[in-house]
């Protein structure tokens, strides 16, 4: 049976902004000084619109922040001013997560990553005060307070997790204390949030926290991942309603809206899965779940952080495979996968949306305008497990002019899919340099005719979906066409 979707071009639109572009993750802070990630932060910038960008680990002993000799401290913000200068050179800006615990002041030897993390409190709050106070003025004065205005300064990662500390509120809301007081000690102005948890976790308590404390809270930070856990079976909430409809991070947004009230909430990690190593990060259905998430998640956040640009990526180890199911937009050679390609259909797209009448168990269609046409985005997507099939798609477009012309950009198994051609070349491991140009083409998303049928004020057009595949169709008028 054919999905059935339509638009009427005269009703009114509404606003559509790029809040996914405000930020995107990255691993470790020293990664940012390496010549590849650089240039691969730079692409997903200038392709893809990215704004900020957020990763661990700048207060870290690999950072040298901040060094202990005997009881004497050692500040050097040296290399975390490497990396700075060069987001702002690129037209970029930190989204800074504060973390980890430097060793000096560490209460405990609790590590994470292969990179020895240390995760536990300070042993003094002051001292970290002093520590944060230090750093966020040299910022102030490097790079001016109009500037690190723009900033966010998100407090600690996933606190409600005990890979990440001990898991408890009270020691997180003493560190949060500690921290914006310190941050608002240099200027009021500066944005300071939190909880930075996992799994949408915390935010009411947090913010109840900060209310009666009289401390200031600019924003509310949180993650979630459709593997995260939606509640116990047999629990019939929301949240697990919304997953078997596809949808599994939209009703969670919309919770985690209403517990942010007026605050602005940015999700500062989210992904197709929290496992560092699924085959699904490479795939096409990396892209339908993509598009289909940032869609649904318009009016409910005002920063939706992708975790994370690249495969160059060390949490555990940095392999040499080139698809290893790594995070990334961009795997370690700097291809692009279905995923990255997803936000290059996105990152074209205009800033109004027009309403779409239709429905369909696994497709789902939306209209934007924008200057250079209208683009019509759709998606066949369903979770593991769940049925899919290729689907046949008749889309209508009412009120519209005669001539229009379309072309379509596809995302699935046949098209911008480099990992195919790799597996059919039988998945080596190391890549030379043709290797890597041909399948960079190969990633490459490309426009090609679709027939426009008109029907008095009515145009439509037909298109097949495979399972798990994104296309964009974009409608315009011909160049010096005169209506």
């Amino acid at each position: 049976m054919t999905a059935m979707f339509s638009s009427d071009l005269n009703r009114p639109a509404t606003n559509f902004p790029h809040f996914w572009e405000h930020t995107v993750g990255s691993g470790h802070a020293t990664l940012a000084l390496r010549a590849d990630w650089r240039t691969q932060l730079k692409q997903t910038h200038d392709e893809l619109g990215m704004r900020h960008v957020r990763f661990h680990g700048i207060l870290c002993d690999s950072m040298g922040t901040l060094v202990a000799e005997g009881d004497t401290f050692f500040y050097s913000f040296f290399n975390a001013d490497q990396i700075f200068d060069f987001l702002l050179s690129i037209g970029m800006r930190p989204f800074v997560e504060l973390s980890f615990m430097p060793s000096a002041l560490a209460s405990g030897h609790q590590t994470v990553f292969h990179y020895g993390a240390n995760v536990t409190p300070p042993k003094d709050h002051a001292q970290w005060a002093v520590l944060i106070r230090k750093l966020v003025s040299h910022w102030v004065d490097r790079y001016g307070l109009d500037e690190v205005r723009q900033w966010f300064f998100e407090v600690w990662n996933e606190p409600n997790l005990t890979a990440f500390g001990s898991g408890k509120q009270s020691d997180y809301f003493e560190l949060y204390r500690y921290t914006v007081e310190a941050i608002k000690g240099v200027d009021k102005m500066l944005k300071v949030g939190g909880p930075a948890t996992a799994d949408n976790a915390w935010i009411e308590d947090f913010l109840n926290y900060c209310r009666t404390s009289k401390l200031p809270a600019d924003f509310v930070s949180t993650h979630h991942y459709p593997t995260d856990d939606f509640g116990e079976p047999g629990d019939d909430t929301e949240a697990q309603l919304a997953a078997s409809r596809r949808s599994a991070l939209r009703a969670e947004a919309r919770i985690a809206r209403k517990q942010a009230g007026d605050l602005p909430l940015y999700y500062t990690e989210w992904c197709t899965s929290s496992n560092p190593r699924d085959p699904m990060h490479d795939d096409p259905y990396a892209a339908a779940f993509i598009v289909k998430t940032v869609m649904e998640a318009r009016g409910l956040v005002q920063g939706y952080s992708y975790w994370t640009f690249s495969d160059i990526f060390e949490e555990n180890y940095l392999p040499s495979v080139p698809f290893q199911g790594g995070f990334g937009l961009l795997n370690i050679h700097g291809i692009a996968k279905p995923a990255y390609r997803a936000f290059q259909v996105l990152h074209e797209l205009g800033t109004q949306m027009l309403p779409v009448e239709g429905s369909h168990e696994t497709v789902d269609a939306w209209l934007v305008h924008g200057e250079r046409g209208s683009t019509v985005v759709l998606t066949n997507f369903g979770l593991p497990r769940h049925p899919i099939e290729t689907e046949q798609v008749l889309f209508a477009l009412e009120s519209a002019p005669s001539g229009m012309v379309a072309s379509v950009q596809r995302i699935d198994i046949e098209h911008a899919n480099a990992k195919r051609h790799w597996e059919q070349l039988g998945k080596p491991e190391y890549l030379d340099a043709a290797s890597v140009d041909e399948l960079k083409r190969r990633s490459e998303l490309r426009s090609e005719p679709i027939e426009i049928k008109s029907d008095a004020n009515t145009a439509s057009f037909e298109i097949s979906m495979p399972p798990q595949s994104v296309a964009a169709v974009t409608i315009g008028l011909p160049p010096g066409l005169v209506e």
